[in-house]
């Protein structure tokens, strides 16, 4: 009985002294006095938020808000508080877009291609972006698995990778994928080149990936009986498909035009499926009725148009006619400039509608974060949640504000005072080495003649070109 007693005594002991090494490493951070918006429950005034280990604590007026004698305490009097942004169709820091050579991809997958050390991450994170969707490009009907990465520049990619997050693939309609507008020299024309085609190629695709899993479902059932049949041949390309069909990958579909874009819900519906989010969407303003019904979200362009012929019925009042016929809408950028002023880009929305400063706020926060079902997590500023803020010198949809402070998970990756200091050593750095080269010239290095320019499949272009070459400039 004593010996027991000793042992639940030793016990309990090493129970305190995890527990108290733990509240020793627990790390707290109170941001206070600032205006915050919490882009789900209104602005608060004269508002604290308290952070311990990378999570939300507690949020609200600042006589409220109080912290431990140890946690570190961020002044913000004067300045705003802002949800960290999510990008839900980015192509940031991503060593490849598109894998064109076929029309249905959806075995590749961007994780595969992430590059941890491309500068738009901290560009970006100046401008006050945490989260950001990696989308495949859209040069296929169904292109590749999308990634979903937090900017946590400095860190190994692994550390990067939003580990709970969904599973989601992309589609594409229209000129892209029946590659109106691109060509490659000596090559020949690729199915589908039609709109038509389009429909086809993923309508044979779902078809081929029911088979497919049809043939495992048959496969597992002779097992069950107690037969030992040959297993079908692993196929990852309808494996995939399969997933889609089966719920397990959600669908976000580049596409423009409103005949397109019911005939891909109506085409979902033959399979029992759902688009979960339309990317672009820049007729989703004729058809909002239908989105809504359909049950599909949409991210869009805010004020592009013109660019192409399919984009050429665009407006910039699509977002409040969308979300006034209950159409959850996000803003992306698309673009590696454009992600670094996301603020700027939901600022438009409260001319171009009705929308309010929060409704506009969210489309930049919290109604990216529901498209990639990652609510419960980013989006807002409620306690629980990760602590990815953005602290603003002013009023963020002003043209003279900007980001002082970027936050992922309580952690400050950009910090504009840190930034102007590097700038200032990194210059001083640069003329010595130079200078030293000058004294001490060493051995020539060889050089390489600059290789031919090939096209390239990149979406990221100036022109927004959506995968296609740069057209030739004047």
């Amino acid at each position: 009985m004593m010996k027991r007693s000793k042992t639940l005594k030793a016990a309990v002991l090493l129970f305190m002294l995890a527990m108290t090494a733990l509240a020793q490493e627990s790390q707290e951070l109170l941001i206070r006095n600032a205006t915050i918006m919490t882009a789900s429950h209104g602005t608060i005034e004269n508002g604290s938020i308290l952070v311990i280990n990378g999570k939300i604590a507690a949020v609200g007026k600042s006589a409220d808000i109080k912290g431990s004698a140890k946690a570190k305490v961020i002044e913000a009097a004067g300045m705003f508080i802002t949800p960290g942004f999510v990008d839900s169709h980015s192509h940031t820091a991503l060593d490849a877009i598109n894998e064109g050579s076929v029309s249905v991809t959806s075995m590749v997958r961007m994780r595969d291609a992430v590059n941890d050390t491309d500068i738009n991450i901290y560009r970006q994170l100046a401008g006050g972006m945490t989260t950001i969707h990696q989308l495949h490009g859209s040069a296929n009907a169904i292109g590749g698995q999308n990634s979903i990465i937090k900017l946590k520049w400095g860190r190994p990619v692994e550390q990067m990778y939003v580990a709970d997050a969904p599973r989601t693939m992309k589609f594409a309609l229209g000129e892209n994928p029946k590659q109106a507008n691109f060509s490659v020299p000596g090559r020949p024309r690729r199915f589908p080149a039609t709109r038509m085609g389009v429909e086809e190629t993923i309508r044979q695709a779902f078809t081929e990936g029911r088979e497919y899993l049809q043939r495992w479902e048959k496969y597992e059932a002779s097992r069950q009986r107690g037969e030992n049949p040959l297993p079908p041949r692993r196929d990852l390309r309808l494996e995939a498909i399969g997933d889609v069909l089966r719920g397990k990958i959600d669908i976000h579909s580049h596409c423009y035009r409103a005949d397109e874009i019911v005939m891909l819900m109506r085409l979902c519906e033959e399979f029992g499926i759902k688009v979960h989010t339309l990317q672009h969407t820049l007729e989703g303003y004729k058809v909002a009725p239908e989105i809504a019904k359909h049950g599909a979200n949409a991210s869009i362009l805010p004020d592009w148009w013109a660019y192409k012929m399919e984009a050429y019925d665009a407006i910039p009042f699509n977002a409040a006619v969308m979300t006034r016929r209950g159409v959850v809408v996000s803003i992306h950028s698309d673009s590696n400039e454009h992600a670094r002023r996301f603020y700027q880009e939901a600022a438009k929305m409260l001319k171009y509608g009705d929308l309010t400063e929060e409704e506009a706020l969210r489309l930049v926060t919290l109604n990216p974060a529901i498209q990639l079902r990652l609510e419960k997590r980013i989006g807002s500023i409620d306690v629980g949640k990760d602590a990815d803020l953005v602290i603003f010198n002013g009023h963020p949809f002003s043209i003279y504000s900007r980001p002082e402070m970027t936050f992922i998970e309580g952690e400050v990756f950009f910090d504009r005072k840190n930034d102007i200091e590097m700038r200032e050593k990194l210059a001083a750095e640069k003329r010595t080495l130079i200078e030293r080269e000058r004294r001490n010239p060493g051995q020539p290095q060889p050089t390489q003649p600059r290789p031919a320019q090939m096209p390239s499949l990149s979406e990221d272009l100036d022109d927004h070109l959506h995968g296609f070459p740069h057209r030739t400039r004047p």
